[in-house]
C-alpha cells in the first residue's frame, strides 16, 4: 500500500491545499453529470419521436399495399391466363405473388421492401410454397414471434427487427409491419413490410453528435467560469494567507494591495487595519519589555552599591557578635544569611536579564562531565551530611567528553544536586552518566516528595514552588531552575523533568558531544527504572518479587557521601551502567510538547500513564 500510495501522495497534497482546484474540479463534475443526464433524456425523447412518426408513417404504408393485395387477390383471371405456362416454367397461379410483391415493392424504391411468406397449413394437408421477397431481402428478416402473432389476428402487427440481404450488404435496423392475407385461390398467405430505420439512425447520430459537442463546449465553458470567479476570491485569499506568513516571520510592515470597493477590497482593508493595530501592539510591548529588562538590569547594578556597603557593615556586626546579648546575636547571623540571599538574587536576576536580552554568550570547550559532577558533588557534601544523605554517581567508569560551558553546566548540576538533596527526604541522590553516539546526559534522581501530575511542565517556571508552605533552607531564589533551563538551550540541548507523587522525581540534562549538532535522543531514559509503574510492570512479568519494592527506595552503599558504586540490577541480570548506544528508551525528537504515554505501551517504558512529560526546558518554562 505505500508503493502504490508514494506516487499519489503529491497529486493528494495538491487536491487538499488547492481550494481552486478543488471548486473547479467539483464544477466539471457536476457539469458532466448533468449534461449526460440531459443528453440522454433528449436522445431518448428524439428516438422516441423518429420511432413514432416512423411507425406511423410506416402502418399508413402498409394498409394501403395490404388494401391493393386484397383488391388484386380478388379480381379473377383473364381467360387463357389459368394454367398457361409462363417462359420460367410458372402458371398464372404460381407467379400471382411475384407480382404482387414486384407491384407493391415498386412505388418505394429504396424506401422499404415487400415480403410474401405461405401460411403452413400441415392440419389442411398444404405444402409451404417459396417466399417471394423485393429488394433481395431474405426471409429471416421476419422474426417468428411476428409471424405467430400474424397467423393467430386478422389484423396488423408490427415490431424492430434485423433486415438482412442476400447479396452481402451489411444488415440495417428495420421495422416490419405484416397482415395476414388471402390470394387468389383463398389460401391464406402473410405480406409484409420491411421499412428501413437507416435514415432514423443518420438523424439519431446527428443529434447525438450536436449533443455531444454542445456539452463539451459548455462543460469546459463552465469549468473556464468556474476558474475565472474562483480565482478572484481566492487570488486575495492567498495574498492574506502569504502576508500572514511573512507578519508572524517579523515583516510587521507588510500590508495588502486593496483594489475596488467590494467584498474583497473590504477584507483587505480590514486585514491591514489588523495588520497595523498588532504592529503598534507590539512594538508598545517590545518597547515595554526593553524597559522591564532595562529596569532591572539597572536596578541590580545599582543596589550592588548600596549592598556592598551594608554587606560590610553586616560583616562588621556579624564578627562582633559574640559581644551582644543573645537576641542582638542572632538578629546579626540573620541580617548575614539575607544578605547572602539577596546577592544571589541579584546575581539571578542579572543573569535573567541577559538571557533576556539576547547577551547571553557560550564558550563552549571538550569537557569531561565526570570532572564537573566530582566538583558539584563536592559543594553538596555539607548540606548532604546535613541532610542526611549520600550522593552516589553511576555510569562514571569511561569518559564523558562534550563541547560545552563548564561554568554554565557546572552552575545546572549544582542546581540539580542541591534540589535533589533538599528534596530527598534524607534519602538517597543518585546521579547517572550516560554517553551515546552523538549526545550525554545526566540524570540526578532522588527518592523525596516527588512531583505531581502536571507539575513537571510548570517546574522551571520562575519563582514557582511545588508546596508554597515548604520552609527553604538552602535560601534558594527561585530562579535556579529557570537560568538552568535558559543554559541547556544556549548549547543545543533538554533540560526534563519527571516524578511521581512519594516516589521521587528524576532531572535529566542532555547535551550534544559537538556544539551546534541537533540531539535526536537520550542516552538515559527519562523515566528511572525503579519508578514505581515499571515495578509493577516488572511484578506483573514475574521478573521482581512483590516484597522487593522497599529496596528500591534507597539505595545501599558503603559509607561515605560520594562513593561511586552500581545501582541493585533489576531481576534477569539487567545492569544499570550507562548504555554504549540510545537507550530505547530514550525519549527522541527536541521536546517542544509534553508528552502523556499510555500504560503498556513498551515493556518497562519510561512515563507512566498520569504522568507528562515535559521534552524542553525552554518549552516550560510558563513565563
Amino acid at each position: 500500500m505505500r508503493w502504490t500510495r508514494r506516487p499519489l501522495l503529491p497529486a493528494v497534497r495538491l487536491w487538499r491545499r488547492n481550494l481552486q482546484l478543488r471548486v473547479v474540479a467539483g464544477t466539471l463534475l457536476m457539469s458532466i453529470a448533468v449534461v449526460l443526464l440531459l443528453g440522454f433524456v433528449v436522445i431518448g425523447q428524439v428516438r422516441n419521436g423518429l420511432l413514432d412518426a416512423k411507425g406511423k408513417a410506416a402502418q399508413t404504408q402498409a394498409a394501403g399495399g395490404f388494401a391493393a393485395a386484397q383488391v388484386n387477390a380478388n379480381a379473377p383471371l383473364t381467360p387463357g391466363d389459368q394454367g398457361e405456362e409462363g417462359a420460367d416454367g410458372m402458371t398464372a397461379n404460381t407467379s400471382w405473388r411475384t407480382e404482387l410483391v414486384d407491384q407493391l415493392a415498386s412505388g418505394g424504391a429504396n424506401a422499404f421492401n415487400v415480403v410474401a411468406l405461405s401460411a403452413d397449413s400441415v392440419d389442411q394437408g398444404a405444402t409451404s410454397r417459396a417466399p417471394r421477397g423485393s429488394g433481395r431481402v431474405e426471409a429471416s428478416s421476419i422474426p417468428q414471434s411476428l409471424r405467430d402473432a400474424v397467423d393467430k389476428g386478422p389484423g396488423a402487427f408490427q415490431t424492430y427487427s434485423l433486415i438482412r440481404y442476400s447479396y452481402g450488404k451489411d444488415p440495417q435496423p428495420g421495422l416490419v409491419v405484416g397482415k395476414r392475407l388471402y390470394d387468389i385461390d383463398h389460401n391464406p398467405y402473410e405480406l409484409y413490410y420491411l421499412f428501413p430505420l437507416t435514415q432514423e439512425e443518420k438523424s439519431l447520430t446527428l443529434v447525438t453528435t450536436t449533443l455531444a459537442t454542445a456539452g463539451l463546449f459548455v462543460v469546459v465553458l463552465l469549468g473556464a467560469i468556474a476558474w475565472f470567479v474562483v480565482r478572484q476570491v481566492v487570488t486575495p485569499v492567498r495574498m492574506a494567507a502569504g502576508i500572514a506568513e511573512r507578519l508572524s516571520a517579523g515583516r510587521l510592515q507588510e500590508r495588502m494591495k486593496v483594489t475596488g470597493e467590494d467584498d474583497i477590497a473590504r477584507l483587505g482593508e480590514a486585514f491591514n487595519k489588523m495588520a497595523q493595530n498588532l504592529q503598534l501592539k507590539i512594538q508598545q510591548l517590545e518597547e515595554l519589555s526593553r524597559m522591564q529588562r532595562r529596569f532591572v538590569s539597572d536596578v541590580s547594578h545599582e543596589l550592588r552599591t548600596p549592598l556592598t556597603t551594608v554587606r560590610m557593615a553586616a560583616d562588621v556586626i556579624h564578627e562582633a557578635r559574640v559581644d551582644f546579648d543573645p537576641v542582638t546575636a542572632r538578629s546579626a547571623e540573620l541580617l548575614g544569611d539575607q544578605l547572602d540571599r539577596f546577592e544571589s538574587l541579584l546575581s539571578d536576576l542579572l543573569e535573567i536579564s541577559r538571557f533576556d536580552a539576547g547577551a547571553a554568550a557560550l564558550e563552549a570547550e571538550p569537557i569531561d562531565l565526570r570532572m564537573v559532577v566530582r566538583r558539584v558533588i563536592g559543594g553538596a557534601e555539607p548540606l548532604a551530611k546535613h541532610k542526611g544523605s549520600r550522593i552516589r554517581v553511576v555510569g562514571d567508569e569511561q569518559p564523558v567528553i562534550a563541547e560545552a560551558d563548564a561554568r554554565r553546566v557546572e552552575r545546572v548540576l549544582r542546581n540539580l544536586v542541591v534540589n535533589a538533596v533538599e528534596h530527598g527526604e534524607g534519602r538517597d541522590v543518585v546521579v547517572r552518566l550516560g554517553v551515546a553516539q552523538g549526545a550525554v546526559a545526566v540524570a540526578v534522581r532522588d527518592y523525596g516528595v516527588g512531583l505531581k501530575p502536571g507539575e513537571a511542565t510548570r517546574v522551571f517556571n520562575r519563582f514557582w514552588r511545588a508546596d508554597p508552605a515548604r520552609a527553604r533552607t538552602t535560601g534558594g531564589t527561585g530562579l535556579g531552575l529557570s537560568i538552568a533551563v535558559e543554559d541547556a538551550r544556549l548549547h543545543g540541548g533538554w533540560l526534563q523533568a519527571w516524578g511521581e507523587p512519594g516516589g521521587g522525581s528524576q532531572f535529566r540534562l542532555t547535551l550534544p558531544r559537538t556544539a551546534d549538532e541537533p540531539l535526536r535522543g537520550s542516552p538515559i531514559p527519562l523515566e528511572p527504572e525503579d519508578s514505581r509503574r515499571n515495578r509493577e510492570n516488572r511484578e506483573r512479568a514475574g521478573s521482581v518479587p512483590a516484597g522487593a519494592d522497599h529496596r528500591l527506595l534507597s539505595v545501599p552503599g558503603p559509607t561515605g557521601s560520594t562513593a561511586r558504586s552500581q545501582l541493585p540490577a533489576p531481576a534477569g541480570g539487567t545492569s544499570r551502567t550507562a548504555p554504549a548506544s540510545v537507550h530505547p528508551a530514550a525519549l527522541p525528537g527536541n521536546g517542544a510538547r509534553v508528552v502523556s504515554r499510555p500504560a503498556g505501551e513498551r515493556p518497562g517504558g519510561d512515563v507512566g500513564p498520569d504522568t507528562q512529560v515535559s521534552e524542553q526546558g525552554d518549552t516550560t518554562r510558563g513565563d
